[in-house]
């Protein structure tokens, strides 16, 4: 028996380039029938970047949708057709002023894959060079290196919460 389930029909309910919000009809295998709200959005880039000394560059900044200040990996929309390493690394110096070194594919997954389709790449650089490219003021009140170990303590202590972070510093357990 297949648990796959069945669509009827999607209706377009708003949307613009960062979003798209959209209402499925469908039918589950036990016959049970309902509509589902479906968010689609571009993928996001993040890159998280360790030094010589195993600490990790974050950004602290205030998320007004939950109405908290957080510690995050700099990261953004992948633009259209653009490179996704490319963006990766982007957002890295747009955001931090530190330009990766290397970039290397760390994972993808989706954060919430019932509701969501957002596509969530991360990357691993190691090492990183201060360019003379100024944080971009709109993203972080403050930019600094922690060590990986504290970085793990802040995910215990609700200090980093987003789910791109904390699947990050987890994988970079085993990879640094």
């Amino acid at each position: 028996m297949s648990t796959r389930w069945t669509i009827h029909g999607e209706k377009l309910v708003d949307g613009n380039r960062h979003i798209r919000l959209s209402t499925v009809d469908v039918t589950l295998p036990d016959g049970v029938s309902f509509t589902q709200y479906v968010v689609a959005m571009p993928p996001a880039a993040m890159t998280l970047v360790v030094n010589d000394q195993h600490e990790v560059l974050l950004m602290r900044r205030h998320r007004f949708i939950i109405d908290r200040w957080v510690w995050e990996l700099p990261g953004g929309y992948v633009d259209g057709a653009e490179d996704i390493e490319a963006a990766a690394a982007r957002e890295v110096e747009e955001e931090t002023g530190w330009r990766p070194r290397s970039m290397e594919h760390m994972v993808t997954f989706q954060p919430a894959i019932g509701s969501v389709d957002q596509p969530q790449i991360i990357y691993l650089a190691r090492g990183a060079d201060l360019t003379d490219t100024p944080p971009d003021i709109n993203e972080a009140q403050e930019i600094r290196w922690w060590p990986l170990e504290e970085a793990v303590k802040m995910i215990d202590r609700g200090e980093i919460v987003g789910a791109s972070t904390v699947v990050a510093v987890y994988r970079a357990l085993t990879l640094v």
